[in-house]
């Protein structure tokens, strides 16, 4: 699926009930890292998700679990907060996920790709440093 320009944030959410309509859940990180601002306007777009309860699929992510919030090949700005035991550098993202960033130290902002894919982790490849 391709991303138009202006995509501000891509994330995984449920659509709750209120008085007078329905809410979407935005994460709490989309408003620290400031792509999305309380109070403001925003168009979004819907992609029914599984929801089946079925066991395990072909990726070995079950059904109705939360899905990563990363895609492999996906580009992304990241920020290193740690050193994995292997001295690796660690950004968390969307919902805490991590995305394992080798050969970058605690402070650095990068621009990566994201290699591989896992339930609950995600390895990403330096693309360049900002």
């Amino acid at each position: 699926m391709e991303s138009p320009d202006k995509l501000l944030c891509l994330f995984s959410a449920g659509v709750s009930e209120s008085d007078d309509g329905h809410v979407v859940e935005v994460p709490r990180h989309e408003l620290e890292t400031g792509s999305v601002e309380p109070g403001e306007r925003y168009r979004i777009a819907l992609i029914r998700g599984e929801t089946s309860s079925s066991a395990a699929g072909a990726d070995g992510v079950t059904a109705g679990q939360p899905q990563p919030p990363v895609e492999p090949n996906e580009i992304r700005y990241v920020d290193i907060e740690d050193l994995g035991k292997q001295g690796d550098g660690i950004a968390r993202v969307e919902r805490g996920y991590v995305i394992i960033v080798p050969r970058t130290d605690v402070g650095d902002r990068v621009k990566i790709e994201v290699t591989d894919v896992e339930p609950n982790f995600a390895v990403g490849e330096v693309i360049e440093s900002t």
